[in-house]
């Protein structure tokens, strides 16, 4: 069958993340629940940020960006996940390739962004006299403008290279979102290229994030370590306390996700691993944040007192 554009599929049914019924409600509320409280959490994260001037420095200008991509890439499936659990979970052709992509930007906006927090960190403790000349307004958004490029140019691979394909079979996407391996698993037609192209895009992120990472945190604690003093030396690894928290969890979270993909049922395994850095990540992220943070505890208590009092 000739390669094209269009496809004779004009919806796809989400499988969801189980067909039991009796779990079906369950995890209704559990996932309307963990929903509900990473949109609070994020939201209410963002605002913080934007009505307090105490929190427009660079650390919370890149802490507002990535609430603001948790925020956003939970909305793009969770209330099609959540259908899932009521009735049957149909998404049109156009509909799955538009979260597919959104997915994908927002996900690997995420990973430059995290990025981008590591070198804020690394100018903080490393040269921290030219911090504030170094991460000015102009640079703090070039980083920024970078990760969602980066992001928007990895989702338009990922998205261009499946509209190719045609699907002509099965409709059934065993996920509860319109994810690149469960699609692949469904063309009639040669994925080969789509293959070549989530290598080349997956290896690259995961790459140039990770190097870069790493490499700003061996110069923090080759830095933290020259420190005379322990309670100078706990301070500095207090700063990067809760960026390192959230840099395991999602990498860590995802990278178990697709090396799951390469063992027997690993689509299933894979589906319910994916949760984690899906949902459960982005609610967690804002407790991350502010639990120990004592800036935005302060300006937490001063919003609510001007609400309130």
């Amino acid at each position: 069958m000739a390669t094209g554009n269009t496809s004779s599929v004009t919806e796809f049914i989400l499988a969801g993340l189980t067909d039991q019924p009796a779990l079906q409600m369950p995890l209704f509320f559990l996932f309307l629940g963990i929903y509900v409280f990473t949109v609070v959490g994020n939201l209410g994260l963002i605002t913080l940020i934007g009505l307090n001037s105490r929190l427009h420095t660079p650390m919370y200008f890149f802490l507002f960006n990535l609430s603001f991509i948790d925020l956003c890439y939970s909305c793009v499936f969770t209330p099609k996940m959540l259908n899932d659990f009521v009735s049957e979970n149909i998404i049109s052709y156009v509909g799955c390739m538009t979260q597919l992509f959104f997915f994908c930007f927002f996900v690997n906006s995420e990973c430059y962004v995290l990025v981008s927090m590591a070198y804020d960190r690394y100018v903080a403790i490393c040269n921290p006299l030219l911090y504030t000349v170094t991460m000015s307004p102009q640079v703090c958004a070039l980083l920024m403008f970078g990760s969602y490029v980066a992001g928007f140019a990895g989702a338009m691979a990922h998205t261009g290279s499946m509209l190719r394909l045609t699907f002509c079979d099965s409709n059934v996407i065993n996920h509860y979102l319109c994810e690149v391996l469960p699609l692949l698993k469904l063309s009639c037609t040669s994925t080969h290229v789509n293959w070549l192209v989530f290598f080349i895009v997956v290896g690259v992120v995961i790459t140039t994030s990770s190097i870069s990472i790493f490499i700003s945190y061996a110069l923090i604690l080759s830095n933290i370590l020259r420190i005379p003093s322990a309670e100078g030396r706990s301070k500095a690894f207090s700063t990067c306390g809760s960026h390192i928290t959230a840099v395991a969890l999602f990498f860590g979270s995802g990278a178990f996700t697709y090396l799951t993909t390469s063992l027997p049922g690993s689509m299933d395994q894979s589906k319910y691993a994916s949760v984690f850095y899906t949902s459960i990540v982005p609610m967690l992220n804002p407790l991350i944040y502010s639990l120990r943070n004592k800036d935005v505890k302060l300006a937490l208590g001063k919003t609510l007192k001007s609400v309130f009092f």
